[in-house]
């Protein structure tokens, strides 16, 4: 087994006490001595600091780098304004997912960031495909500062950053040297991903933690806290068989990308996620409510009746949510059971359990429109 990386805090999490797990290869923090609840509730409360220095950063120049990437993702990119940051997803010829990521306009270059499981192949693929220039990142961390305190602690090191607005994205000098800021992230709450030249990230997390109203989070806590926001994890949500309109995710295909658009299709898998578009997927990701106080995890099994003798669907993503105090899910069921409302069955150590489809996000977004 190749030897796990570590981020370049990982001396910081051992100081604060973090219990490490294995993640995409690297050592990372699951939690701290609050424990998964009480980081999430403070997240959702104050402010919680997450490293998330394993994901890929990425550079592409070229001016021709936006119409470029475009034949690799539905989304409008030559249309996205410099500042301005935006989710894409990598599709495949079949018309599934190979991964999300996020696309910022920032002048002469686009500036990416792509799951830490992915980025090497993403990187590759984008070397394969794209005739400008394909920079991985390699000497920066990536930390993320979430919750609603984030700007008011943030504040404190650039200024700048009250002024931003959800999906922007600045460029700035500081005391940490220069950041790369975007405001957004991965729990539903305002915030700030903050990327940090390697050798400066260790003062700029100490800074941070070192306020009052900021906590070090792990992945236990960042799991529920994406997962109360209706966000999808690769791997367990979407995957290379799924394609964005199956994962409600067709907000993410701007108009000029679809059928009749200045730009339509053009990108991997167009016929089947167009057709979709236009026509509907045989099933839909939805949020799923379980009755009681017991999770449906990954890989519950879906049934339309308690007697039915095969599934339907299956649980993605599930845990007991903090904030909404109640167990929450989100999976894949049939289009014809999608509508919210629908009571389905959960097969939880060999019982047939109630379940219902809901809306997301379970709890309501805070982003700083």
């Amino acid at each position: 087994m190749p030897e796990l990386e570590r981020t370049p805090i990982y001396d910081l999490h051992a100081e604060l006490g973090a219990k490490f797990v294995p993640f995409a290869g690297y050592q990372m923090p699951v939690q701290y001595g609050l424990g998964v609840m009480k980081e999430h509730l403070h997240t959702r409360a104050r402010a919680g600091l997450f490293d998330v220095s394993h994901m890929g950063q990425v550079i592409l120049r070229g001016d021709d780098a936006a119409a470029q990437l475009e034949t690799l993702v539905p989304a409008s990119i030559v249309g996205l304004k410099e500042g301005r940051q935006r989710y894409g997803l990598f599709t495949n010829e079949a018309g599934g997912i190979e991964d999300d990521l996020m696309i910022a306009h920032r002048g002469d270059h686009l500036f990416l960031v792509v799951n830490a499981a992915r980025k090497r192949a993403d990187i590759a693929h984008m070397k394969r495909h794209l005739g400008c220039s394909v920079e991985p990142v390699d000497n920066r961390a990536l930390l993320a500062l979430q919750g609603p305190a984030a700007e008011a602690v943030l504040a404190a090191f650039v200024p700048a950053v009250t002024d931003m607005r959800f999906m922007d994205v600045i460029v700035t000098d500081s005391d940490h040297g220069e950041l790369w800021i975007s405001r957004s992230g991965y729990t539903g709450e305002d915030g700030f991903e903050i990327s940090v030249a390697d050798d400066r990230a260790e003062a700029l997390a100490r800074a941070l933690v070192a306020d009052d109203r900021v906590e070090p989070i792990g992945l236990g806590a960042r799991d529920s806290l994406r997962l109360e926001a209706g966000l999808c994890l690769y791997g367990n949500d979407i995957d290379a068989a799924t394609s964005p309109v199956e994962a409600g995710l067709q907000w993410a295909i701007q108009k000029a990308r679809r059928t009749g658009g200045e730009r339509a299709g053009g990108f991997p898998g167009a016929d089947r996620i167009l057709a979709e578009l236009e026509n509907g997927a045989a099933r839909r990701r939805v949020g799923l409510l379980p009755e009681g106080r017991a999770p449906m995890r990954e890989g519950t099994q879906l049934f339309e009746t308690e007697e039915a003798a095969e599934p339907v669907g299956h649980v993605t993503s599930g845990a007991f949510g903090p904030s909404v105090e109640r167990p929450v899910s989100m999976g894949y069921v049939p289009t014809a059971l999608a509508a919210v409302g629908t009571r389905l069955f959960g097969e939880v150590r060999g019982k047939r359990l109630p379940v219902t489809t809901a809306d997301m996000p379970f709890r309501p977004s805070t982003y700083k429109r």
